[in-house]
């Protein structure tokens, strides 16, 4: 999924590298500019085998074999990183009752995201709906990496191998380089290592890729993961009416756009991307789904009305607020 915050250009951080990947920019700072090239390396392995593990735009991805072999009866045996990035997606479904379900993979072609985003066409007939078949219909052996799919279901793991990427790079970049990191990609934000002085300031908007104005609202992350889920910038049409991106599994269709932007803080960007990704799902019931999670969220409205949960700083002056806690992540239960 997209999500969308803009790094301020005073994080205090002493360099910044970026890059288009993964359909969208990847951003690395560091706190040590003659580390970065040490930490860039890092990142973009990292990348490119979270995309050959787990794109469903490339033919030679291992998860265009997996849901190739739909419907056959045979379980696929899969590689560590896409058995993790399953994983993290079948936890994610979990943990949010299905809001975040990786079994929208037809929902999302049905409604004309087959392609990468900038290759969509941008008007075309009404899609005919396919509701997701439900992460339980997965058959999953993590102990063996098996991975066996029912007959018309496809994985789509969009909505958190993403944030994944951005932990996995941010720690093994921070480890490598023995500096403070932040990777962002697309909005999905991790850190890791030392922060800069006065932390990681992150301004959050609608878009990633725009300028940030002196009204955007700028929060301090020490450490863990922000991510923001929109439903404004990546959209088209069908049939005459606007589409985006994050698919509600139990109509098929996008989500209602409740909230214009959902921006969360947790202890990894896995965590606060699932909780935003789901909380534009839940639309009206995500003010209470996301209060029990106890994780620091700035929900806007379609609206414009602007709501703040569990310690996210209120917006009172134009200038850095930060959380008086760390965030913690989701829970298991």
């Amino acid at each position: 999924m997209t999500s969308t915050p803009w790094l301020s250009g005073r994080t205090g951080a002493a360099d910044r590298v970026s890059f288009p990947a993964l359909g969208t920019t990847a951003e690395l700072l560091t706190t040590d500019a003659s580390r970065t090239g040490i930490a860039l390396t890092v990142l973009r392995s990292e990348l490119a085998a979270i995309d050959a593990a787990c794109s469903r735009f490339r033919g030679d991805s291992e998860l265009a074999r997996v849901n190739a072999s739909a419907g056959t009866g045979r379980p696929v045996p899969v590689g560590a990183l896409l058995a993790e990035a399953i994983e993290v997606a079948m936890r994610a479904a979990r943990l949010t009752g299905g809001a975040v379900d990786p079994t929208v993979g037809p929902a999302a072609v049905a409604l004309g995201y087959d392609v990468t985003f900038t290759r969509i066409a941008r008007t075309g007939p009404a899609p005919r709906l396919h509701p997701a078949q439900g992460w339980q219909s997965i058959t999953w052996d993590p102990e063996l990496r098996l991975v066996r799919l029912p007959a018309g279901a496809a994985l789509d793991l969009g909505a958190t191998a993403k944030a994944l990427a951005a932990d996995r790079a941010a720690r093994a970049a921070a480890a490598a380089a023995g500096c403070g990191v932040l990777v962002n990609l697309g909005g999905d934000v991790s850190t890791a290592g030392p922060a800069p002085d006065g932390g990681w300031r992150i301004a959050v908007a609608d878009d990633h890729a725009g300028p940030a104005g002196p009204h955007t609202p700028v929060v301090t992350v020490r450490s863990g993961g922000l991510a923001t889920s929109g439903t404004a910038v990546r959209t088209w049409e069908r049939g005459g009416r606007t589409v985006h991106h994050i698919v509600d599994p139990a109509t098929g269709d996008s989500a209602p756009a409740v909230w214009r932007t959902v921006s969360v803080a947790a202890a990894d960007c896995v965590d606060a991307n699932t909780a935003s990704t789901a909380a534009i799902v839940l639309g009206e019931g995500a003010l209470d789904w996301l209060r029990e999670t106890g994780l620091p969220a700035r929900l806007a409205g379609a609206d414009g009305a602007v709501a703040y949960l569990n310690g996210w700083p209120l917006e009172q002056r134009q200038e850095e607020r930060e959380a008086e806690r760390e965030p913690d992540g989701l829970e298991d239960t």
